[in-house]
Protein backbone atom coordinates (compact mmCIF):
# COMPACT_ATOMS: atom_id res chain seq x y z
CA UNK A 1 0.00 0.00 0.00
CA UNK A 2 1.71 3.51 -0.92
CA UNK A 3 1.68 6.29 1.33
CA UNK A 4 0.76 9.51 1.46
CA UNK A 5 4.06 10.98 1.32
CA UNK A 6 5.06 8.56 -1.56
CA UNK A 7 1.73 9.72 -3.54
CA UNK A 8 2.71 13.10 -2.88
CA UNK A 9 6.26 12.38 -4.65
CA UNK A 10 4.77 10.27 -7.66
CA UNK A 11 2.60 13.26 -8.85
CA UNK A 12 5.75 15.98 -8.22
CA UNK A 13 7.97 14.17 -10.28
CA UNK A 14 4.95 13.73 -13.16
CA UNK A 15 4.66 17.32 -13.25
CA UNK A 16 8.13 18.21 -13.40
CA UNK A 17 8.78 15.63 -16.19
CA UNK A 18 5.67 17.32 -18.03
CA UNK A 19 6.69 20.74 -17.34
CA UNK A 20 10.49 19.57 -18.62
CA UNK A 21 9.16 18.14 -22.00
CA UNK A 22 6.73 21.57 -22.57
CA UNK A 23 10.25 23.73 -21.51
CA UNK A 24 12.00 22.09 -24.09
CA UNK A 25 9.64 22.18 -27.10
CA UNK A 26 9.13 26.07 -26.79
CA UNK A 27 13.11 26.21 -26.83
CA UNK A 28 13.24 24.07 -29.37
CA UNK A 29 10.64 26.17 -31.28
CA UNK A 30 12.38 29.90 -30.54
CA UNK A 31 15.35 28.39 -32.95
CA UNK A 32 18.20 29.89 -30.61
CA UNK A 33 21.77 28.83 -31.81
CA UNK A 34 22.80 27.35 -28.97
CA UNK A 35 20.43 25.07 -29.20
CA UNK A 36 20.87 23.22 -32.31
CA UNK A 37 24.48 23.46 -31.76
CA UNK A 38 23.71 21.25 -28.63
CA UNK A 39 21.56 18.87 -30.18
CA UNK A 40 24.14 18.83 -33.29
CA UNK A 41 26.88 17.36 -30.34
CA UNK A 42 24.64 15.14 -29.18
CA UNK A 43 24.24 13.74 -32.32
CA UNK A 44 27.66 13.33 -33.20
CA UNK A 45 28.27 11.74 -29.80
CA UNK A 46 25.18 9.61 -29.76
CA UNK A 47 26.25 8.01 -33.54
CA UNK A 48 29.19 5.66 -32.36
CA UNK A 49 27.07 4.46 -29.45
CA UNK A 50 23.49 4.04 -32.02
CA UNK A 51 26.02 2.50 -34.37
CA UNK A 52 26.97 0.12 -32.19
CA UNK A 53 23.59 -1.00 -30.79
CA UNK A 54 22.34 -1.52 -34.48
CA UNK A 55 25.03 -4.00 -35.43
CA UNK A 56 23.63 -6.95 -32.94
CA UNK A 57 19.93 -6.33 -34.61
CA UNK A 58 21.79 -5.77 -38.30
CA UNK A 59 23.06 -9.07 -37.52
CA UNK A 60 19.68 -10.51 -36.14
CA UNK A 61 17.99 -9.26 -39.32
CA UNK A 62 20.37 -11.23 -41.36
CA UNK A 63 20.12 -14.49 -39.55
CA UNK A 64 16.59 -14.19 -39.80
CA UNK A 65 16.98 -13.42 -43.72
CA UNK A 66 19.03 -16.33 -44.28
CA UNK A 67 16.51 -18.54 -41.98
CA UNK A 68 14.09 -17.22 -44.57
CA UNK A 69 16.79 -18.60 -47.52
CA UNK A 70 17.15 -22.20 -45.79
CA UNK A 71 13.34 -23.05 -45.42
CA UNK A 72 12.77 -21.95 -49.17
CA UNK A 73 15.41 -24.01 -50.41
CA UNK A 74 14.32 -26.66 -48.06
CA UNK A 75 10.51 -26.30 -49.22
CA UNK A 76 11.80 -26.13 -52.99
CA UNK A 77 13.84 -29.06 -52.57
CA UNK A 78 11.05 -31.04 -51.13
CA UNK A 79 8.64 -30.12 -54.02
CA UNK A 80 11.28 -30.92 -56.42
CA UNK A 81 11.71 -34.58 -54.96
CA UNK A 82 8.26 -34.72 -55.53
CA UNK A 83 8.06 -33.62 -58.77
CA UNK A 84 11.07 -36.27 -59.32
CA UNK A 85 8.69 -38.57 -57.86
CA UNK A 86 5.80 -38.04 -60.25
CA UNK A 87 8.17 -37.71 -63.22
CA UNK A 88 9.90 -41.53 -62.24
CA UNK A 89 5.74 -42.44 -61.99
CA UNK A 90 5.02 -41.13 -65.30
CA UNK A 91 8.13 -42.59 -66.77
CA UNK A 92 6.85 -46.00 -65.58
CA UNK A 93 3.13 -45.06 -67.29
CA UNK A 94 4.86 -43.93 -70.55
CA UNK A 95 6.93 -47.53 -70.53
CA UNK A 96 3.92 -49.68 -69.48
CA UNK A 97 2.10 -47.81 -71.97
CA UNK A 98 4.94 -48.36 -74.64
CA UNK A 99 5.09 -52.20 -73.80
CA UNK A 100 0.99 -52.51 -74.15
CA UNK A 101 0.53 -50.35 -76.73
CA UNK A 102 3.34 -52.60 -78.81
CA UNK A 103 1.35 -55.78 -78.09
CA UNK A 104 -1.61 -54.41 -79.02
CA UNK A 105 -0.46 -53.86 -82.28
CA UNK A 106 0.75 -57.69 -81.96
CA UNK A 107 -2.75 -58.66 -81.28
CA UNK A 108 -4.15 -56.33 -84.17
CA UNK A 109 -1.76 -58.33 -86.57
CA UNK A 110 0.11 -54.59 -87.08
CA UNK A 111 3.26 -56.19 -88.26
CA UNK A 112 4.65 -56.10 -91.85
CA UNK A 113 6.02 -59.30 -91.25
CA UNK A 114 5.19 -62.31 -92.70
CA UNK A 115 6.71 -65.31 -90.10
CA UNK A 116 4.04 -64.11 -87.55
CA UNK A 117 0.04 -64.96 -87.63
CA UNK A 118 -1.56 -64.84 -84.51
CA UNK A 119 -4.90 -66.83 -83.27
CA UNK A 120 -6.97 -64.66 -80.48
CA UNK A 121 -9.21 -67.22 -78.31
CA UNK A 122 -10.16 -67.29 -74.94
CA UNK A 123 -9.31 -69.09 -72.16
CA UNK A 124 -11.63 -71.67 -71.32
CA UNK A 125 -10.45 -73.61 -68.45
CA UNK A 126 -7.66 -73.42 -65.66
CA UNK A 127 -6.16 -77.20 -64.94
CA UNK A 128 -3.56 -76.13 -61.96
CA UNK A 129 -2.93 -77.91 -59.49
CA UNK A 130 0.41 -78.91 -56.76
CA UNK A 131 2.45 -80.03 -59.67
CA UNK A 132 1.14 -78.15 -62.85
CA UNK A 133 0.50 -74.88 -64.11
CA UNK A 134 -1.75 -75.23 -67.53
CA UNK A 135 -4.51 -73.38 -69.28
CA UNK A 136 -7.26 -74.51 -71.97
CA UNK A 137 -7.72 -72.34 -74.67
CA UNK A 138 -10.94 -72.20 -76.95
CA UNK A 139 -9.11 -72.97 -80.51
CA UNK A 140 -7.18 -75.86 -81.67
CA UNK A 141 -6.18 -77.25 -85.05
CA UNK A 142 -9.14 -76.32 -86.41
CA UNK A 143 -7.75 -72.79 -85.80
CA UNK A 144 -4.27 -73.17 -87.12
CA UNK A 145 -3.05 -74.08 -83.16
CA UNK A 146 0.27 -76.44 -83.26
CA UNK A 147 2.15 -77.79 -80.43
CA UNK A 148 5.21 -75.89 -79.14
CA UNK A 149 3.14 -72.35 -80.18
CA UNK A 150 4.00 -69.42 -77.52
CA UNK A 151 1.50 -67.98 -75.90
CA UNK A 152 1.00 -64.25 -75.39
CA UNK A 153 -1.58 -61.75 -73.90
CA UNK A 154 -1.49 -57.98 -73.92
CA UNK A 155 0.90 -57.72 -71.50
CA UNK A 156 3.79 -60.24 -72.00
CA UNK A 157 4.41 -64.30 -72.40
CA UNK A 158 2.29 -66.56 -71.11
CA UNK A 159 3.71 -69.59 -72.19
CA UNK A 160 3.52 -72.31 -74.90
CA UNK A 161 1.04 -75.23 -76.76
CA UNK A 162 1.57 -78.31 -75.26
CA UNK A 163 -1.35 -80.57 -76.81
CA UNK A 164 -3.83 -79.75 -79.37
CA UNK A 165 -7.27 -81.06 -80.25
CA UNK A 166 -9.85 -79.91 -83.22
CA UNK A 167 -11.11 -77.18 -81.14
CA UNK A 168 -8.81 -76.75 -77.81
CA UNK A 169 -5.50 -77.30 -77.19
CA UNK A 170 -3.61 -76.91 -73.51
CA UNK A 171 -0.81 -74.51 -72.52
CA UNK A 172 2.28 -74.61 -70.50
CA UNK A 173 2.64 -71.57 -68.22
CA UNK A 174 5.85 -69.69 -67.95
CA UNK A 175 5.60 -70.75 -63.89
CA UNK A 176 4.76 -74.36 -64.52
CA UNK A 177 7.91 -76.59 -62.94
CA UNK A 178 8.42 -77.75 -66.77
CA UNK A 179 8.60 -74.90 -68.41
CA UNK A 180 12.59 -73.97 -69.70
CA UNK A 181 12.51 -70.95 -71.50
CA UNK A 182 15.69 -68.66 -73.32
CA UNK A 183 15.88 -64.92 -72.37
CA UNK A 184 17.70 -62.02 -71.93
CA UNK A 185 18.27 -59.08 -69.89
CA UNK A 186 16.88 -56.31 -72.09
CA UNK A 187 19.55 -53.53 -70.52
CA UNK A 188 22.84 -55.58 -70.94
CA UNK A 189 21.99 -58.56 -73.67
CA UNK A 190 23.14 -61.50 -71.37
CA UNK A 191 21.62 -64.89 -71.70
CA UNK A 192 19.66 -66.74 -69.02
CA UNK A 193 17.06 -69.82 -69.06
CA UNK A 194 13.80 -68.63 -67.25
CA UNK A 195 13.08 -71.86 -65.13
CA UNK A 196 9.38 -72.36 -63.94
CA UNK A 197 9.12 -73.99 -60.21
CA UNK A 198 5.09 -73.96 -59.71
CA UNK A 199 6.09 -70.47 -57.97
CA UNK A 200 4.65 -67.30 -58.81
CA UNK A 201 7.83 -66.00 -59.64
CA UNK A 202 9.82 -68.52 -62.26
CA UNK A 203 14.11 -68.31 -61.26
CA UNK A 204 16.53 -67.43 -63.61
CA UNK A 205 18.96 -70.12 -64.30
CA UNK A 206 22.53 -70.61 -66.18
CA UNK A 207 23.31 -66.66 -66.06
CA UNK A 208 26.03 -65.31 -68.10
CA UNK A 209 27.54 -62.63 -65.73
CA UNK A 210 25.19 -62.42 -62.91
CA UNK A 211 26.65 -59.69 -61.65
CA UNK A 212 25.22 -57.38 -63.99
CA UNK A 213 21.75 -58.42 -63.72
CA UNK A 214 19.97 -56.01 -61.03
CA UNK A 215 16.82 -55.98 -59.98
CA UNK A 216 14.43 -54.03 -62.21
CA UNK A 217 16.04 -54.94 -65.26
CA UNK A 218 13.45 -56.19 -67.85
CA UNK A 219 13.66 -59.79 -69.56
CA UNK A 220 12.33 -60.39 -73.08
CA UNK A 221 12.75 -63.80 -74.79
CA UNK A 222 16.08 -64.19 -76.87
CA UNK A 223 14.18 -66.29 -79.78
CA UNK A 224 17.18 -69.02 -79.44
CA UNK A 225 15.45 -72.64 -80.26
CA UNK A 226 12.90 -70.97 -82.90
CA UNK A 227 9.99 -71.53 -80.14
CA UNK A 228 9.48 -67.93 -79.13
CA UNK A 229 10.17 -64.67 -81.44
CA UNK A 230 12.64 -62.64 -80.02
CA UNK A 231 11.63 -59.67 -77.73
CA UNK A 232 8.67 -61.09 -76.25
CA UNK A 233 8.44 -58.88 -72.89
CA UNK A 234 8.32 -61.67 -69.85
CA UNK A 235 8.61 -59.31 -66.52
CA UNK A 236 11.18 -57.43 -64.27
CA UNK A 237 14.41 -58.63 -62.00
CA UNK A 238 13.16 -59.52 -58.37
CA UNK A 239 15.45 -60.74 -55.87
CA UNK A 240 13.91 -63.23 -53.71
CA UNK A 241 14.32 -64.41 -49.51
CA UNK A 242 17.03 -66.52 -50.71
CA UNK A 243 19.36 -64.42 -52.71
CA UNK A 244 18.24 -65.63 -55.70
CA UNK A 245 17.35 -64.08 -59.10
CA UNK A 246 13.73 -64.62 -60.23
CA UNK A 247 11.39 -62.58 -62.66
CA UNK A 248 7.95 -61.20 -61.94
CA UNK A 249 5.91 -61.70 -64.65
CA UNK A 250 3.84 -58.91 -66.65
CA UNK A 251 1.24 -61.17 -67.27
CA UNK A 252 -1.29 -60.86 -64.73
CA UNK A 253 -2.90 -64.29 -63.92
CA UNK A 254 -6.09 -63.44 -62.18
CA UNK A 255 -7.31 -61.40 -65.41
CA UNK A 256 -6.24 -63.95 -67.90
CA UNK A 257 -9.36 -63.97 -69.69
CA UNK A 258 -7.94 -64.03 -73.75
CA UNK A 259 -4.45 -64.87 -75.17
CA UNK A 260 -2.81 -64.81 -78.68
CA UNK A 261 -1.09 -67.81 -80.51
CA UNK A 262 1.84 -66.73 -82.44
CA UNK A 263 2.23 -68.74 -85.25
CA UNK A 264 5.81 -68.12 -85.51
CA UNK A 265 8.03 -69.14 -88.50
CA UNK A 266 11.00 -68.11 -87.82
CA UNK A 267 13.67 -67.61 -91.13
CA UNK A 268 16.44 -69.90 -90.14
CA UNK A 269 17.21 -71.31 -86.73
CA UNK A 270 20.45 -70.79 -84.86
CA UNK A 271 22.37 -73.73 -85.46
CA UNK A 272 24.19 -72.58 -81.99
CA UNK A 273 20.43 -72.58 -80.19
CA UNK A 274 19.84 -73.96 -76.72
CA UNK A 275 16.60 -75.44 -76.66
CA UNK A 276 13.40 -74.40 -74.14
Amino acid sequence: MVSPAGLLLNRFAFGALAAAAVMMLAIGGAGLPGLDRARTAVLDAAAPVLDLMSRPVGAVNDLIVEAERITDVYAENRRLREENRRLLHWQEVARQMERDNAQYRRLLNVRSSTSLRYVTARVIAETGGPFVRTLVLGAGQRDGVEAQQAVIDARGLVGRVTEVAGEASRILLITDLNSRIPVLVEESGRRAILAGDNSAWPRLMFMEAEAEIRPGDRIVTSGHGGIFPPGLPVGVVVRSSDASLRIRPFVQWNRLSTVSVLRYRPPALDPGAYGP
